[in-house]
């Protein structure tokens, strides 16, 4: 990581074409923010507290939306043009030397690999910085580079003052800047709002510094794809798709099974370990993490979660913040939900829920039950209809299931209540006291059987 690289990032934007009461970084594409996709990118290069980001819209939300710590962050109150923004980080900067990266916050597709080759690119002695361009077929809407002598950028002229010759250039600046730090901060200030917005423009510094004897070198990405700024929610949709078919084929070069890769959604911070098989139309998302040798059924959906090795998931399991240990199965048709955990070996069945639950190694709960606020020894087993009470009405309560404990069918578990070692619950009760060691609890009320009351029954209503 090198020290000498400084980074501005420009997110102060609301973005009004979004159509959106939401700043523009904030939505989001793979899984994260646009702000974080670019902060990802961007840590391959430079230290956290070499990066600034400019915000100004929905400013707080911003900050608290950006996970990586040590971004520092200035403020642009008056959105005055991207030459304003990074005014604005003058004073959180305090490296003025070597090299002064400035991008856009909205280009969630941008490749530590594009940034890397714009700052390694050798320039002549004398030169004020770089800026990567990119050929577009349509460059609508797009500043033109113009080339001047030695191939160097003369100038950026933007769509609205171009002339016709201008606007047939299809090369065009994507928003990613390289220049000279110790040059860049000793000419800024001689951009001017000299245009009809009134604002002033980071482009001016190309040749504002070519004036002075300092050429601004262009380096050509050819994947334009990976420069996209999103503008609209359809740009949105489109940065979406290619970062997730991007995981999904660094998940498969890793050594990951997907069998219908188009249809899986799998968020840019999930990790998925090798001989794993991901079936159609899951969705991993979050900072979920799955081992080895595991299989994820289809339609299954995992958010935060934590799935150990040689764990088998079946369809639709829909987990959120929840661990799931080795050589456990899960589902079909569970559901996991704020915190719940399970031991190694343990089974979940079908239309069973957990929910703020540790189950033990060994475990079962095969059907039908829902398991809430509860601590669950090894080798217990959960009768289908199985449920703990675990709300009054005003709090919720605790209950307590020891090893070795069977939990007969349809029962009813009043909690706070605990359940000793090794006791065995009857199918059907209702049990509201604590259950000794290896003892038998039956909560049920007694049969009564009246002869013949069915048949009178018949006979009434035939005569009616």
């Amino acid at each position: 990581m090198n020290d000498k690289i400084t980074v501005v990032i420009l997110a102060a934007g609301l973005g009004t074409r979004m159509k959106s009461k939401k700043a523009k970084v904030l939505h989001e594409a793979g899984g994260d923010t646009l702000l974080n996709n670019i902060i990802r990118a961007v840590r391959q290069v430079a230290s956290a507290h070499n990066i600034v980001a400019v915000i100004g819209h929905q400013a707080d939300r911003v900050k608290e939306s950006v996970h990586e710590p040590g971004i520092r962050f200035a403020l642009q109150d008056e959105q005055r043009g991207t030459g304003h923004a990074v005014m604005c980080a003058a004073a959180a900067i305090t490296e003025r030397e070597g090299q002064l990266l400035i991008l856009n916050g909205d280009g969630p597709l941008l490749r530590p690999q594009t940034l890397r080759r714009l700052l390694d690119q050798q320039e002549s002695p004398g030169s004020g910085g770089k800026i990567v361009t990119t050929r577009l077929h349509d460059p609508t809407g797009y500043g033109r580079i113009v080339r001047g002598g030695g191939g160097y950028v003369e100038a950026i002229v933007e769509q609205k003052a171009a002339n016709a010759e201008q606007l047939a250039i299809h090369e065009v600046n994507p928003g990613l800047y390289c220049f000279d730090a110790r040059l860049f901060w000793e000419h800024v200030q001689e951009i001017r709002p000299d245009n009809p917005a009134n604002e002033f423009y980071l482009t001016d510094m190309v040749g504002i510094l070519s004036r002075h004897g300092y050429p601004i070198a262009p380096v050509l990405v050819h994947d334009s794809t990976e420069l996209l700024g999103i503008n609209t929610k359809a740009e949105l949709a489109l940065a979406d798709s290619i970062l997730r078919a991007r995981k999904a084929q660094e998940l498969m070069l890793a050594g990951v099974t997907i069998e219908n890769p188009g249809s899986v959604l799998i968020d840019v911070d999930v990790h998925v370990g090798a001989d794993t098989v991901i079936e159609a139309n899951v969705q991993l998302r979050g900072k979920t993490t799955i081992g080895v040798d595991c299989r994820i059924g289809v339609g299954s959906v995992l958010r935060d979660c934590a799935v150990g090795d040689d764990v088998n998931i079946l369809p639709y399991v829909v987990a959120d913040s929840s661990v799931i240990g080795t050589k456990s199965s899960v589902g079909p048709f569970t559901r996991m939900r704020m915190n719940a955990e399970t031991g190694e070996d343990s089974h979940i069945g079908n239309f069973v829920e957990l929910k703020k639950t540790k189950f033990g190694a060994g475990s079962k709960a095969s059907h039908l039950a829902y398991l809430g606020d509860s601590i669950i020894g090894e080798k217990v087993n959960i009768g289908a209809g199985t449920i703990t009470c675990n709300y009054d009405g005003d709090k919720k309560h605790t209950t307590h299931i020891a090893d070795g404990v069977f939990v007969g069918s349809n029962s009813t578990l009043v909690a706070p209540l605990t359940i000793e070692s090794g006791a065995f619950i009857a199918a059907g009760s209702v049990i509201t006291k604590r259950v000794s060691q290896d003892a038998l609890a039956i909560g049920r009320a007694h049969q009564t059987e009246k002869a013949d009351w069915a048949k009178r029954r018949r006979d009434l209503n035939k005569k009616k």
